[in-house]
């Protein structure tokens, strides 16, 4: 264990596992009413009011190229920039982890799976949420199951 372990927020989108760093999520909660407002990439869902402040709300699965039919159990509020938010639909929030000493150095981008076009239309709706999911990584279940076993140890 001589590299520095990073806290990740596992996440459930569609089929696949997600990492995202914990220091840009803010919170997360329970979905909200999406408000659709006008025309956006199929992966926007819209818009939602948390805490007062109208916030985009990204699905997940659908911007990794997943159907993004299914309704989101949760959302995961990020910090896009200091004064920005927006809120990921994912199907589940499993936990916080450290990665396990016996994972792979290098696990896939995020984003190396996102839909064609999205990672463009991404940049050109919000630069900074970008930022924040090309730190995110996608998860193996070999993976995310040897982080839930390392947890529940004594």
């Amino acid at each position: 264990m001589a590299g520095a372990r990073e806290a990740r927020l596992y996440v459930r989108a569609g089929r696949r596992t997600c990492a995202l760093p914990v220091a840009g999520v803010v919170e997360t909660m329970r979905p909200l009413p999406v408000e659709r407002v006008g025309e956006g990439p199929p992966f926007l869902r819209g818009v939602a009011i948390i805490r007062g402040a109208p916030v985009p709300v990204v699905d997940l699965d659908a911007l990794l190229g997943g159907g993004g039919e299914a309704a989101p159990a949760r959302f995961v509020v990020l910090r896009a920039t200091a004064h920005r938010r927006v809120a990921l639909a994912v199907g589940a929030v499993l936990g916080v982890h450290d990665l396990p000493a016996e994972a792979p150095p290098e696990l896939p981008p995020l984003l190396r799976e996102a839909a064609a076009g999205a990672v463009e239309a991404l940049a050109a709706l919000d630069a900074g949420l970008l930022v924040v999911l090309r730190a995110a990584t996608l998860v193996p279940e070999s993976v995310w199951e040897a982080a839930a076993a390392d947890r529940s140890s004594p």
